[in-house]
């Protein structure tokens, strides 16, 4: 006995060991998921599902701190923007643009609470998700060759900020339709061509719209208690999201300055073809 009791203490520890570890890998695998596809059109709901299936069910407290740090990423990218336009909000420009931004908001705030009161609630199950992503991607091929043929235009009208408002809730309602991707081509064809500048339209409004949504649900989880959470593997996390978000969206910045998002459109139907077959031949939850 007296021999037993240290060995199985350090089995206990190796073993308690082992499954921080990998607690502590998962968190950063799903955080690095959560930071490149957040902004990238192709649904971070619709891989965070996906992954969880191999990884492991998370708490909602986790999903939400991780969008978080993808927020912070591209509220980090745009600080200089941001603050143009709080500092220049004496030019009528800049009231204008931060009018549209705050109506956009606005439209999505007051439809989220209406589907929150409704028990609206997100679908957990895979073949809802790759219908959507094959669904999407047909949707943005389509969009793009319609957006080629119209005039070239930078400009954001108020009838862009309603539609890219209603863009943003129809995509929360339909997870893996991918928020950024239903805004920036909603805002191309109703008539900011010039694919930065819908995108950074639709990044911008994101900002006020995803802190909003992740503080609200965030005060409801821990209002109801939050103390059984993994806050060392949520911190790994966070970082991890706030990291690849931060490199993701510099990228993508880049890249549409020269590219179209047909890739995007691609890369969705095939990984939803993929799920679909998956599947209905019983390899995946349906």
């Amino acid at each position: 006995m007296f021999f037993t009791l240290p060995t199985q203490v350090g089995l206990a520890f190796q073993l308690t060991w082992k499954v921080t570890v990998i607690l502590h890998w998962n968190a950063i695998l799903l955080g690095i998921i959560e930071g490149i596809t957040e902004f990238l059109p192709i649904s971070s709901t619709g891989h965070l599902l996906i992954a969880e299936q191999w990884l492991g069910r998370r708490s909602d407290v986790f999903n939400i701190v991780i969008q978080s740090g993808a927020i912070l990423a591209v509220t980090l990218v745009y600080w200089r923007r941001l603050w143009q336009l709080a500092t220049g909000l004496h030019q009528q420009e800049n009231r204008a643009y931060a009018g549209k931004l705050m109506l956009a908001f606005i439209i999505t705030g007051i439809l989220g609470l209406v589907a929150v009161r409704h028990g609206f609630k997100l679908p957990e199950t895979i073949v809802p998700i790759a219908w959507a992503l094959v669904l999407g991607g047909v949707w943005m091929i389509a969009a793009e060759q319609i957006a080629a043929r119209l005039k070239p235009g930078s400009e954001v009208s108020w009838t862009v900020a309603v539609i890219v408002g209603l863009a943003q809730m129809a995509a929360a309602i339909f997870p893996g339709l991918s928020r950024s991707g239903s805004t920036i081509f909603a805002a191309m064809l109703a008539g900011t061509r010039d694919r930065s500048a819908a995108t950074e339209f639709s990044f911008l409004v994101g900002i006020p719209t995803m802190y909003a949504a992740s503080g609200y649900e965030l005060w409801k989880k821990l209002h109801h208690g939050a103390a059984h959470e993994a806050w060392t593997s949520l911190g790994i996390a966070f970082i991890a999201a706030t990291i690849t978000a931060f490199i993701a969206v510099k990228w993508l910045l880049g890249y549409i300055k020269s590219h179209h998002f047909t890739v995007f459109a691609w890369y969705r139907i095939v990984l939803g073809t993929a799920l679909l077959l998956a599947a209905a031949y019983g390899w995946l939850p349906s």
